[in-house]
Order: C-alpha cells, then sequence, then structure tokens
C-alpha cells in the first residue's frame, strides 16, 4: 500500500469525525523530507479557523501513529476555486465543469488537456476539447483541478 493510502486510510475518519469531508491527500517526498496536503471542505465552506483546527487534530495524529518516518510539512486547506479531482464521485460531481488534466504520459500526444468534463464511465474520465473526446484512464491522471471562470 502507497503512503498516501495509508495516510488516507488513517485520516479520513478523523477529518470525518470533525464533521469535515476529507477531499483529497497528496503525500510528496522530496529526499528527507515530506509534505502531507490535505483538503478540506464542508458544505458552509471552510475557514482558516477550521484548517487550523484540523491541522491540530491531524498533527496529533500522526505524532501518535508515527507512519511518517522523516521530517514533514503538514498542509490543510480549501479545496479553492481551483479545486482538484481526486476520486470516480468528483469526476461526476462536477461533470459539465471545465477542467485541467495533466496526465503521467501522452494521450494521443498530449499530456496536458483542458475542456469540458463530461463524467465517468467506468475507470475513463471523459473529456472534450477542441471538438475531440478524449477518454482517459484514471490511472493515467497525474493531477486534474476545476478551471475556474470568471465572468
Amino acid at each position: 500500500m502507497a503512503q498516501a493510502d495509508r495516510l488516507q486510510e488513517l485520516l479520513e475518519p478523523v477529518v470525518v469525525g470533525m464533521g469535515y469531508e476529507l477531499v483529497g491527500l497528496e503525500y510528496l517526498q522530496d529526499g528527507r523530507r515530506a509534505t502531507v496536503r490535505l483538503y478540506i471542505d464542508q458544505p458552509t465552506g471552510v475557514t482558516i479557523e477550521d484548517c487550523e483546527r484540523v491541522s491540530r487534530q491531524v498533527s496529533a495524529v500522526l505524532d501518535v501513529e508515527d507512519v511518517i518516518r522523516s521530517q514533514y510539512t503538514l498542509e490543510v486547506s480549501s479545496p479553492g476555486l481551483d479545486r482538484p479531482l481526486f476520486t470516480p464521485a468528483h469526476y461526476q460531481r462536477f461533470a459539465g465543469a471545465t477542467v485541467q488534466v495533466r496526465l503521467y504520459e501522452p494521450l494521443q500526444g498530449r499530456r496536458k488537456i483542458t475542456g469540458t468534463l463530461e463524467g465517468i464511465e467506468g475507470e475513463e474520465v471523459l473529456v472534450s476539447s477542441e471538438g475531440v473526446e478524449y477518454r482517459i484512464p484514471l490511472q493515467r491522471i497525474a493531477k486534474a483541478r476545476l478551471k475556474p471562470e470568471f465572468f
């Protein structure tokens, strides 16, 4: 099991128990330092105080469980306007929105695709861009975010 998956399994019940949704978790290892980034949300939105509260609780759990062997930085934030998409449910929920997708390896000659999120079918995310529909396997997506549109 990957470290991000272990952390998700450990921390999601903590965050949910505090009344928030754990939108997603990123674990980044850079040499001897790591970064654990949590995105939290709730129906009324997330304040700085919410992030601080979750940060204190999660930090205590990480210290007790000792699952990260190196020094680490913990970051807790709202998903923001450029909300990251992590799960199949996210891709379905935000169908119709503009999305930016970065791939681990090129698909039809492209590593970055910006277009309309059409949803998800099985293990493939559907994105329409410039008249082309891309069927992107979930495992090939390095990062996907909503692209805010300002009118």
